[in-house]
């Protein structure tokens, strides 16, 4: 039981380094519930709750980088509340294992978008000068795209960071710092209605759970204040590098694991 204990703390806090830096700490912490033997779909409900608070006190260490953003972070807190609830109703409701092979392919997707993200909004901010609906039309594309990867993080967080990076960068924000606060309040407002969910359908292995919790509180906020003293460009990489890996993981677990 001290293992386990221990196993989980620890998870927690790189899990919460990894989701205050870059995403992807859900890599760390879903596996470590599977193997001190919590069930499936309960890992993966849980798995939201523990990593809530760390996705909170990471959001709060990027305060300052989200001044002067209200009016979108409304449009993007509202968007992720709805889309949040969808998905954990889509996690009650249906199979688990269609969606699971479906990840691979998602993170492949939000890796090259992060990627390809700023220049793809180049392109898209060049069509808006030409065509008269252009923008109203991205415009209305962003929050739709906004809508589906929280409606994925409802119903499987792994990934959820990474994903909403690369929204933002095709959305067309450039300052790290500031895509990682809107990127925590995304994920904090995605788990917060999944978790209400979860807790009324008994999903969350409560012990397990806080364990993990107490971790990616720590991880998540010391990893926060330390990004910010890091370059732009490095941070970047290590997105690019920490998303790849967990692609390559995902698509070795669900087509090549024997």
């Amino acid at each position: 039981m001290v293992f386990e204990i221990l196993l989980l703390f620890i998870a927690g806090v790189v899990g919460g380094v990894l989701n205050s830096a870059a995403g992807g700490g859900s890599f760390i912490t879903f596996p470590a519930l599977l193997f001190v033997g919590v069930p499936p779909i309960s890992a993966n409900a849980t798995n939201t709750f523990s990593s809530f608070s760390g996705y909170l006190s990471g959001a709060y260490a990027f305060r300052r980088e989200l001044k002067g953003h209200g009016k979108a972070l409304t449009v993007i807190i509202f968007t992720s509340l709805i889309g949040g609830a969808i998905g954990a109703l889509l996690l009650m409701w249906a199979s688990e294992s269609v969606f699971q092979h479906a990840i691979p392919w998602l993170l492949l997707f939000a890796t090259l978008l992060f990627v390809f993200g700023s220049k793809i909004n180049t392109f898209a901010k060049s069509l808006s000068g030409q065509h008269k609906y252009a923008s109203q039309f991205g415009a209305a594309l962003l929050f739709l795209v906004l809508l589906c990867i929280c409606v994925y993080g409802g119903f499987f967080n792994a990934g959820l960071g990474i994903i909403a990076l690369s929204y933002l960068a095709l959305a067309g924000y450039t300052n790290i710092n500031t895509m990682n606060g809107i990127k925590l309040i995304v994920s904090s407002s995605v788990s917060l209605m999944a978790i209400i969910l979860f807790i009324a359908n008994d999903s969350i292995a409560w012990f397990e759970g806080s364990v993990v919790l107490v971790g990616t509180l720590i991880g998540g906020y010391l990893s926060a204040r330390v990004s910010k003293q890091i370059p732009q460009h490095h941070m970047r990489q290590f997105v690019i590098v920490m998303s790849s890996l967990i692609t390559v993981y995902f698509f070795y677990h669900t087509y090549f694991r024997f």
